[in-house]
């Protein structure tokens, strides 16, 4: 670092003596060294330090960065996720350019210090998805490059040096609109969180801010109960635990589950409630404080010592979201098929091999044990199948397969785990023939995933693995290799009859209008007999951006059709992606709360959605009483189809 930097001082300085020709070739010079830095985890404030050194030597000279009064904050998402590397690291260098001015370390005769902060808050609020953690969605993911990370702590590096005065509406708008979905991973919700309160009292917020939301954000992390309402600690709340009555421990429990279930963030003093109830012998205080219903209250029962030893072996104030995913699983009742309990059992007692425990380390951290991070991640994924994502990662396929998994055959998903955690392996199959992905080549997952949750850690680049070695044992299969993959890799419940709507060799549209009215007659209440969706079914959309641009194919799973509130027919489905809203251009819009969706699932009007689908499954029952689909209906869709993903496609002719 002290290299690069000692580098970067001896550009800006022949920068700054330069003539005017020059200029140009020596600002290259100080862009490329300045990327390095930019890369490196604590290149930032080095940078900073430089900035205005920078824009004095001349660095914007001759660019449109040269008049930062003219600059427009709209434009800044764009470049800095699809321009060049020197264009991006330009726009980084200008926004620490806008910091500098901002908090009076440098000066600018065209932008006073309340401008540039003004143009740093609106930035900061167009980029809010890159401060929640949340930028990877198909059409940025498949813009990312080398300098992505370094662009995420430069927006996270922003928002700390100058605070979220301003973007508190923005900000706590959008973390309940993230946490409406329930995701596995909050660590940066959390984060934000942090730095909401910590504006709120220093004063620099306004108190309308709070009433919009942030209170109760806040209490469920740092006090959902009297006796931490103050947020004392944790040891000054067990020894006040240890001093109360019988009614003050209750009020606790069901204060810990009220803001849990409300917020979906779990408080660690709500860890810390749990263990002591089964130190104190208090464990009748657990459906308390878990919240539960009939059914979890009735599977607890049954279940009480393993579920005394999950919390015993996960429950810690590091993984307290392990608890929200606990009061699920029991919600499911997914303890009462035969080989889930003995499953768990065999998780907590079997030791972790070397790889598992480097590979959890690096991800999760050592403050805690891997085997804790493990059993608390599977407590998390088998309450909430559709909370998981796959960050910032191209393995969509895999993250759905774990989700299908967790929500239909959670006792496969844990029999994967066990593989991997005895023998840093899996075994799966190929029509009849074996996989071992411990002597398979890497798939698109090619390093530890950092971003993800700890099943996610640990199975991900084996499933990886061995979904691109299905794809290559099709090499040369006249069509879309996933009429053989999907079925054999997620389960047997996929449906083997296939529809795809583009030919593979060319990429045209095959019989469009056809595979519309199958999808119709497949999935549409209306049309198909009124027959429910029985399984979860993969199935694969064209990614449109929000000017209907064709952006690539990425992997969903099917998990409803039904009516909304309001009487309108609709698709529920998962997306992997860590963020199922979304804008796919033309008016089509993805719901996540409001239209009838249950946690982690977006939701499109069945038109809307088909317009976007271009590969479906079914299981080939024809339909019991089926009911065309009007012309004008399929030929509506049809063009909503053709004028954004299908642009530029032609039209198969094919055979009859």
């Amino acid at each position: 670092m002290q290299t690069l930097l000692d580098r970067l001082d001896r550009q800006v300085t022949q920068l700054n003596g330069a003539s005017r020709v020059g200029k140009t070739d020596h600002a290259l010079r100080v862009l490329e060294v300045a990327r390095r830095v930019l890369e490196q985890q604590d290149g930032l404030p080095a940078l900073c330090q430089r900035a205005g050194v920078m824009d004095k030597a001349g660095l914007f000279s001759g660019t449109d960065w040269a008049s930062p009064d003219t600059l427009q904050p709209g434009l800044v998402k764009h470049t800095l996720t699809h321009a060049a590397p020197a264009t991006i690291t330009l726009e980084a260098m200008s926004l620490l350019r806008f910091l500098v001015i901002a908090i009076d370390d440098h000066t600018h005769p065209d932008v006073p210090p309340a401008q540039a902060k003004q143009f740093l808050t609106q930035v900061l609020a167009l980029n809010m998805d890159r401060l929640l953690g949340q930028a990877a969605d198909e059409a940025q993911r498949n813009a990312q490059g080398p300098l992505t990370p370094a662009i995420d702590r430069l927006m996270r590096y922003l928002m700390q040096e100058i605070g979220p005065d301003g973007l508190l509406d923005h900000l706590i708008d959008e973390i309940w609109r993230i946490m409406a979905q329930r995701p596995l991973q909050v660590d940066h919700v959390k984060a934000m969180v942090v730095q909401i309160a910590q504006a709120l009292q220093s004063g620099s917020a306004s108190t309308a801010d709070a009433q919009r939301g942030a209170d109760r954000l806040i209490s469920a992390l740092f006090g959902p109960t009297s006796l931490c309402r103050d947020d004392p600690g944790i040891p000054a709340y067990l020894d006040s635990l240890s001093r109360a009555d019988e009614r003050a421990i209750q009020d606790e429990a069901y204060a810990l589950a009220r803001a849990m279930h409300d917020t979906g963030l779990v408080s660690d003093y709500h860890a810390a409630f749990l263990r002591w109830t089964l130190d104190a012998d208090q464990a009748r205080m657990l459906p308390h404080a878990l919240g539960l219903s009939t059914t979890g209250l009735d599977a607890l029962r049954c279940y009480e010592p393993l579920v005394c030893a999950m919390v015993g072996a996960a429950v810690h104030p590091g993984t307290a979201q392990a608890v929200y995913g606990l009061a699920l699983m029991l919600e499911r009742g997914i303890l009462y098929s035969p080989p889930i309990a003995p499953s768990l059992w065999r998780l907590l007692e079997t030791p972790l091999s070397a790889d598992c425990i480097a590979t959890l380390a690096a991800a999760c951290g050592k403050a805690l044990p891997a085997k804790t991070h493990l059993v608390a991640g599977v407590m998390m994924l088998l309450g909430q199948p559709l909370g998981v994502g796959q960050g910032n990662n191209p393995t969509c396929q895999s993250a759905r397969a774990m989700s299908m998994w967790a929500l239909n055959d959670p006792d496969f998903l844990l029999w994967l785990i066990a593989q991997v955690t005895r023998g840093d392996r899996l075994m799966l199959h190929f029509e009849g023939e074996p996989l071992d992905t411990a002597t398979l080549p890497p798939g698109l997952a090619t390093s530890t995933l950092l971003d993800a949750d700890p099943v996610s850690v640990l199975l991900v680049p084996h499933l990886d693995r061995a979904y691109a070695e299905m794809g290559r044992r099709c090499i040369g299969r006249p069509e879309d290799p996933h009429r053989w993959i999907n079925p054999e890799l997620h389960g047997w419940w996929v449906g083997r009859d296939f529809h795809i709507a583009v030919d593979v060799r060319t990429g045209d549209l095959q019989d469009y209008e056809g595979f519309l009215r199958a999808f119709h007659a497949s999935y549409h209440p209306q049309h198909n007999g009124n027959q429910p969706v029985i399984h979860p079914q993969p199935a694969g959309i064209a990614v449109t951006d929000a000017t209907g641009t064709f952006v690539g194919w990425h992997a969903i799973t099917l998990i409803r059709v039904g009516l909304d509130p309001e009487g309108q027919m609709r698709v529920y489905f998962f997306n992997p992606n860590n963020d199922s809203g979304q804008d796919w251009g033309h008016g089509i819009v993805v719901s996540t709360m409001g239209c009838g969706e249950r946690f982690g699932e977006g939701s499109l009007p069945f038109a809307d959605f088909a317009a976007r689908l271009y590969l479906f499954h079914d299981d080939g029952l024809p339909p019991l009483a089926p009911v065309p689909v009007p012309d004008d209906q399929i030929v509506q869709i049809a063009a909503m189809g053709r004028k954004s993903w299908a642009v530029g496609r032609g039209d198969v002719v094919l055979d009859r």
